[in-house]
């Protein structure tokens, strides 16, 4: 069990409900598919982690800020002797490294994650001094994609490779030695530093009337959905969801899209479009948000 779970950032959350709702530009696209793919990877390498036996913390999805310079730690596993920062990367395809620069097989550079690396331990190393510790880091770049091959590595670079991981993290897992309470101090000090909001979010602006109203399904995001007394059905793919629960869920996309907007009986009605009464938004709203306010003006929270 993870000190600190791994979840969605917000700009992966909103971009994830904008490319069901709008057309994306072909920039924010990509982004969107750069995150998703990314945030994929990582969730590869927690359930790999997540099977350790050892004594260790394992920090998952810290940002972090030293010197007015944020920095995103990818995981983080604090062991009795040393704390190990994995900078996670799910590069899929064939690639060569050449004069300390990193390239595609079609020749196009893409950025050294070696260098990512170095910048993001130097700043942990300061951070952890200015706060009291002293831990010695080892900082490696995990390649989680199966589909990864590297050509021309040295072989004295901090990288692990898909078929590498396991070994790793089994190494590791030898680790008999029992964590004490100092460590549980530095995990819990790094955790209240995390910062929830990246100042380096990229979102596309939208409003209300250009986006496609409507419950999507859980599953594979379609539109094409019908209700009935119990159940939201997809008709595409089959998947099923509790009424309630698809309508809450379309509130918390509506929420984190419009943070300004009230919630309210027509407003949520609106936003789900496919539901014929307002009695059951209503009752739905009612049973798990708080009202404030009467009649016309009332409201959840």
């Amino acid at each position: 069990m993870p000190f600190k779970s791994r979840t969605k950032s917000t700009e992966l959350l909103v971009l994830e409900i904008l490319n069901s709702r709008m057309n994306l530009s072909e920039k924010d696209k990509n982004h969107y598919l750069y995150l998703k793919k990314g945030f994929e990877g990582e969730v590869m390498f927690d359930l790999l982690t997540e099977k350790l036996q050892c004594d260790c913390l394992i920090i998952n999805d810290l940002l972090l800020q030293m010197n007015s310079t944020t920095f995103q730690n990818d995981s983080l596993i604090l062991t009795p002797e040393m704390l190990y920062l994995f900078e996670i990367k799910n590069f899929e395809g064939d690639f060569y490294y050449e004069r300390d620069k990193f390239f595609m097989k079609n020749k196009s550079e893409v950025n050294n994650p070696l260098i990512q690396l170095k910048r993001n331990e130097s700043l942990l190393r300061q951070l952890l001094q200015s706060i009291g510790f002293t831990v010695p880091i080892v900082a490696s770049v995990v390649f989680i994609n199966p589909e990864f091959t590297l050509y021309q590595a040295p072989l004295n670079l901090p990288f692990i490779f898909p078929t590498q991981v396991n070994r790793y993290l089994n190494q590791l897992d030898r680790n008999s030695s029992k964590l004490n309470k100092k460590h549980t101090m530095l995990a819990e000090k790094l955790i209240s530093l995390h910062i929830e909001d990246s100042p380096y979010t990229q979102l596309p602006s939208y409003d209300y009337d250009q986006l496609q109203k409507g419950i999507t399904c859980e599953k594979c995001h379609s539109f094409a959905l019908s209700i009935d007394r119990v159940y939201i059905v997809c008709e595409k793919c089959g998947h099923k969801e509790v009424f309630s629960e698809g309508v809450l869920r379309s509130v918390n996309e509506y929420k984190l899209l419009f943070p300004d907007r009230k919630i309210t009986t027509n407003a949520i009605h609106d936003w789900c479009q496919i539901i014929d009464s307002k009695k059951r938004v209503r009752r739905v709203l009612g049973e798990n948000y708080n009202i404030v306010g009467v009649h016309q003006w009332s409201y959840y929270q």
